[in-house]
């Protein structure tokens, strides 16, 4: 009876060990669930957050005179670069496709500006006149070196961003232009309106 009481407890204690193990994998499953849903939300904020950072309701709603403002001002307190923005104010409204491609030029010229140019200012000019829009976006940094203008005069691998900028320029029938030295960067864009009028009506069409 002993011997056979014995057995029952040393397999009791077994079950148990297994089931603590058990438990303790699970809690620590668990623990790993709960860490993921946190990265999940995290992500999904991130998300809403770069959407709305690369397509703002502002910009199909009123246009550039408010969502320019409104990028700019988030991207200094972000940055903390001084932005100075001449915007006229009787500027008006655009195709989307080209409110969207000025747009898209700030956004990279600023980002560049950010990651690359150690500038503590930046200055954008948006002119409109009868025939186009020019767009300039200039920094006080360290500038581009001359291998990298060299890629970017011959289209020889510059970065993606301005790879991005040039081709949707050209696209609307107008032209980037990047001037360096180490005292810093202009970019100079300069989009026909006739051609985007032009454009939109086949799409419409």
């Amino acid at each position: 009876m002993h011997d056979s009481v014995g057995q029952l407890l040393t397999g009791l204690a077994m079950n148990l060990s297994v089931m603590r193990t058990d438990i303790e994998r699970l809690i620590k499953t668990a623990g790993s669930i709960t860490d993921s849903e946190g990265l999940v939300q995290e992500m999904s904020r991130e998300i809403r957050t770069i959407s709305h950072l690369l397509h703002p309701p502002l910009l199909d709603e009123v246009g550039l005179s408010s969502a320019l403002p409104w990028y700019i001002d988030g991207f200094s307190k972000r940055s903390n670069i001084k932005v100075d923005l001449d915007f006229p104010a009787d500027f008006g409204r655009l195709s989307h496709e080209l409110e969207t491609a000025i747009f898209r030029v700030v956004q990279e010229c600023l980002t560049n500006i950010h990651r690359h140019s150690e500038s503590p200012t930046a200055r954008i000019r948006i002119k409109r006149s009868a025939t186009e829009v020019r767009v300039l976006v200039e920094d006080r940094g360290k500038g581009i070196s001359a291998e990298k203008q060299s890629e970017m005069a011959t289209d020889g691998k510059p970065g993606v961003g301005i790879r991005g900028m040039r081709e949707r320029i050209r696209q609307l029938g107008g032209t980037l232009e990047i001037e360096s030295n180490s005292k810093g960067t202009a970019v100079i864009a300069y989009l026909p309106l006739a051609n985007v009028s032009a454009l939109s009506a086949v799409d419409a069409a």
